[in-house]
């Protein structure tokens, strides 16, 4: 399916990514007196680049590594995170997910597949490959930012593991681990946090397996070390930290519809004409950008993404 490149949205300052490489260089520093110590252990001497802040190898530019539009300064795509396994402040994630250990790490892939598989993070990594791709990211809160993922499209790893004709929908679950991640220990969701899509969507071209951004291994508070991004939805469906991904028959249960399904729909595709009960979806806060902006349907990506709701009633499937 050829990718067309999306509509232009006005630009916004980019903020200098020096500001952000000094904030974090005590917590860098420490990481790395850590894992200097591990690998001088094992006799590798040199690190890989596991570790956030490292440059992936061999990242190539695809269409979407030009939109004319200007990427949200590094430090707020950072620090400014919905990640409730870390607490439920904005800069909460940026300041306890540094617990997380990403390596090792697996990803198991079961259901109605035919070749069921663990994948190891590295082997995932390696899987197709990188490119960058500049998206724009809605939340449903009503901001938004433009982050350029790297990784490669989900229908990669579909066609490896070669899903049934039972296969209708995907489940995406996050890890859930209470001693590194001191939000699971609230009951403010149903942990494991679990998100899904329909086939058709998780095998769009948009749809991306991302483990990294800016060239870069993801930081733990944005997902690290492989994480969903589907730009044409809000955020919260995109699932971080993913361990297990399952082929499902049945539409998986989704932790944000079970919390409050009044309020958080299965598709929870962007759409300015269906208001959160709370609030309206009609215009956004640019994270960067003084005022707000008109938001856009399917937050810009209908070119490519309206078909795979032709006939469907967006205000009763939201």
């Amino acid at each position: 399916m050829l990718i067309k490149r999306s509509v232009a949205i006005f630009p916004s300052e980019i903020t200098s990514r020096n500001l952000y490489l000094n904030r974090r260089e005590f917590m860098q520093v420490s990481a790395a007196l850590g894992a200097a110590a591990g690998f001088a252990a094992t006799g590798l001497g040199i690190p890989s680049v596991a570790h956030a802040g490292a440059k992936l190898p061999d990242v190539r530019k695809s269409a979407l590594s030009t939109t004319g539009e200007d990427l949200t300064p590094l430090k707020d795509v950072t620090t400014y995170n919905n990640y409730y396994e870390f607490g439920t402040g904005k800069d909460d994630p940026s300041e306890t997910a540094h617990k997380l250990r990403t390596r090792p790490w697996s990803v198991a892939v079961e259901g109605e597949v035919a070749k069921p598989k663990v994948f190891d993070i590295e082997e995932l990594v390696k899987l197709a490959p990188l490119e960058e791709r500049i998206y724009r990211m809605r939340c449903v809160e009503g901001w938004s930012m433009v982050i350029p993922w790297v990784g490669y499209s989900f229908a990669e790893l579909v066609k490896r593991v070669q899903p049934s004709s039972k296969a209708k929908y995907v489940q995406f679950t996050s890890l859930a681990d209470p001693e590194q991640m001191p939000g699971i220990r609230m009951p403010i969701l149903d942990w494991p946090y679990t998100e899904g899509l329909r086939m058709d969507e998780a095998m769009h071209p948009l749809t991306i397996l991302c483990v990294g951004m800016y060239g870069e291994v993801l930081p733990n508070q944005d997902g690290a070390p492989v994480r969903v991004v589907i730009p044409w939805k809000y955020g919260f469906k995109s699932g971080k930290s993913v361990v297990k991904i399952r082929f499902v028959e049945e539409q998986p249960k989704t932790t944000w519809a079970l919390a409050n399904p009044r309020e958080y729909g299965f598709y929870s595709n962007v759409n300015p004409q269906v208001d959160h009960p709370r609030w309206s979806q009609a215009r956004e806060r640019r994270i960067g950008e003084f005022g707000k902006r008109s938001t856009l349907m399917f937050n810009g990506y209908g070119d490519q993404v309206a078909s795979l709701y032709a006939g469907m009633d967006l205000k009763k499937y939201y």
